[in-house]
């Protein structure tokens, strides 16, 4: 158990201060042990510059990315951070003033330039942001910074410098693509992004890229299309955060949350108009689950449907004896979309975003469970046979399995969000522990531990603390699934001359183990990953 903790608007707010790029990185003072067995470096990607001259941002989206690192060492450890030098902060660094619209942020047209110019550069195309804020991932031996559009960032993990801009489209059809894509200890990486066809006819592809091979050709230029996941919507797909992959299955859940590709192409010819702005709910189609075979790459004949739900991150998919089994942190209700997209303003009042989130739906981790093999003899049945799991799985007369979940994580407005479990081993396997961020009215205040099967949990919270995302690092010698340790970035406002610290606990019971504080306040992160030595 563990008392709520309530927090002032200022220490809030730091989360979403300016700050400074380090030209060289500084010392961190560790208090408690460092494990000797880690070594290598935490990367995070997140939002580092919130306005521009006397130009705000307004939304969390919207800040220009900021790459941070953590060094560990022998036991020492050093921070550093820099800019992502993408199109958007290079060229607004350069004008004075926010040149590229972002998720929340319009970017007016430059004064200088006559309407008829802007006219025909209109006509040439949408400029679509490469601010590089949300996660960063290998592929090959290189690492990209990415957002959630068709532009992907590649960046020295070593020095955080900016090598090159990559276009996805350039090297396969997709239109964008996600910043949660699977990496497989292989290296082969899987991501999924939206496309938009001929006759704007859409839909939604899963593109494959290979490993590094013997030739040492960048393995972007060998990308493909390996299946393609129909759109329930003609011009309106559905926002897609991430997607569920095992070994022989790619589950695709596609919510109500739509963008309206209408009103999308023409904002940009509109003053004052947006991303956020295009996205609206069609709960009534309620949520579709989509699964295609993996190395087939063919679609299942199966309609598998449940009630409006949204969704940002899947936790974990796996296989067992003819089943799928999917967890995700789902919220319902359209206000799941205001609260999260619209209260991340940074400019909203801290009062208006409690008061708008204490009317949010709870949050909840949930489990699916999709039948892979359906005889039309069992409609009006459930299908799950499995004996740990409540889920249930009905074929009804129309040939559609309607999905009723079980819920294995629920609490008075806390969500349990950004889950992470130990991704090498347990990946797309049956697994027992889950590591996630805790969200009090949609603020971060605490770290929590999940187990999947028990239900039960332990915490990490301090008071006036905000942390962020945990990265399980596994023990290279761990003989169990949670032998490790977990990894965050906290911000303490109220901590004196050493406002900010990464923190690490022991993965087995979040106690701590040690952390690594820095003279300087840390912005919000978003997503990371752990490079070992």
């Amino acid at each position: 158990m563990y008392s709520q903790v309530e927090h002032p608007a200022g220490g809030y707010k730091k989360l979403f201060e300016t700050v400074e790029e380090l030209s060289s990185p500084v010392t961190a003072h560790v208090t408690g042990r460092i494990p000797t067995w880690l070594k290598g470096s935490l990367l995070r990607c997140g939002p580092g510059l919130f306005e521009v001259g006397a130009e705000p941002f307004y939304h969390l989206f919207d800040g220009q990315a900021l790459l941070h690192k953590f060094d560990f060492k022998e036991g020492h450890v050093t921070y550093h951070r820099r800019f992502v030098r993408t199109d958007a902060y290079v060229r607004a660094m350069t004008e004075k003033r926010i040149v590229i619209t972002e998720f929340g942020t319009y970017a007016y047209p430059d004064p200088c330039k006559n309407i008829f110019s802007r006219f025909f550069s209109y006509f040439k195309g949408v400029e679509v942001t490469d601010n590089a804020l949300v996660n960063v991932y290998p592929i090959g031996e290189d690492y990209y910074a990415c957002t959630e559009t068709n532009f992907i960032t590649r960046i020295n993990p070593e020095t955080l410098e900016t090598i090159k801009q990559v276009d996805l489209c350039k090297y396969v059809s997709v239109n964008g693509a996600t910043a949660h894509p699977h990496v497989e200890n292989d290296g082969t990486v899987y991501n999924i992004g939206n496309c938009f066809g001929k006759n704007f006819s859409l839909a939604y592809n899963i593109i494959r890229i290979p490993p590094l091979q013997a030739d040492k050709e960048d393995p972007i230029n060998k990308s493909e299309v390996v299946v393609q996941f129909p759109c329930s919507d003609r011009f309106k797909p559905s926002y897609v955060h991430s997607f569920g992959l095992t070994p022989n299955y790619i589950v695709f859940v596609e919510t109500p949350v739509k963008i309206n590709l209408l009103k999308f192409l023409s904002s940009w010819s509109l003053w004052g108009a947006n991303y956020m702005d295009c996205f609206e709910s069609n709960e009534t189609m309620g949520v579709w689950v989509h699964v295609a075979e993996k190395k087939k790459g063919r679609l299942l004949n199966i309609k598998y449907r449940t009630s409006a739900f949204n969704l940002f991150h899947h936790i974990n998919t796996f296989e067992d004896n003819g089943f799928l089994i999917v967890d995700l942190c789902t919220w319902k209700g359209f206000e799941f979309v205001y609260n999260y997209l619209y209260l991340a303003n940074l400019r909203a009042n801290w009062d208006e975003v409690k008061r708008q989130a204490e009317k949010a739906p709870q949050p909840e981790a949930r489990r699916y469970v999709l039948p892979l093999n359906v005889d039309k003899a069992d409609t009006g049945k459930n299908l799950v046979t499995l004996p740990y799991t409540t889920a249930t799985a009905t074929l009804r007369s129309d040939e559609t399995i309607w999905l009723e979940p079980e819920v294995i994580f629920s609490g008075p407005r806390h969500a349990f969000e950004f889950p992470q479990i130990n991704y090498k081993k347990y990946g797309g396997k049956p697994y027992t522990y889950s590591y996630g961020l805790g969200l009090n009215h949609f603020v971060p205040d605490r770290l929590c531990k999940l187990n999947v099967k028990t239900r039960e949990t332990w915490v990490w919270q301090e008071p006036d603390s905000y942390p962020s995302e945990p990265i399980f690092v596994s023990h290279p010698d761990a003989l169990e699934e949670d032998d490790g340790v977990v990894l965050s970035i906290v911000i303490s406002p109220g901590a004196g001359p050493k406002p900010a610290y990464l923190l690490i606990l022991n993965a087995k019971d979040m106690s701590e183990v040690a952390r690594a504080e820095v003279e300087m306040n840390i912005p919000v992160t978003f997503h990371g990953l752990f490079k070992r030595a």
